[in-house]
């Protein structure tokens, strides 16, 4: 029996492990394969970097206290964070790649600069 490529069903020719008839069915199905995946990944991504930049045009000197409002009218999202930071002393930051902030009140937050990201 004839092998067939996984993509267009193009009889194969060549190698006995070839999978596919040409780079693009390879791509082409790879692409198919992983979009779920991948849409859902960049609409992550896409939600972390809109918070950093939130955060780091609120915060250009590297530390400062906004209004909880101001970050909620920016369209900042609360539930996406690239880590967490927990103080000694049991404060806990939440950052998004470079940029933290840590709640001071019920409806201010401090912004923090982590330093060691920058180069």
């Amino acid at each position: 029996m004839e092998k067939q490529c996984l993509e267009c069903q193009a009889p194969l020719r060549g190698r006995a492990d070839k999978k596919f008839c040409s780079d693009a069915c390879r791509n082409s199905y790879n692409n198919r394969l992983n979009s779920d995946a991948t849409n859902l990944m960049r609409n992550v991504n896409n939600t972390l970097r809109k918070n950093r930049r939130i955060l780091s045009d609120l915060n250009p000197t590297g530390k400062a206290r906004v209004h909880k409002e101001t970050l909620a009218r920016k369209g900042f999202n609360f539930s996406y964070f690239t880590n967490i930071y927990q103080t000694k002393s049991g404060n806990t930051y939440f950052f998004c790649y470079d940029q933290g902030y840590i709640e001071a009140d019920t409806n201010h937050f401090t912004l923090v600069r982590k330093k060691e990201y920058i180069d």
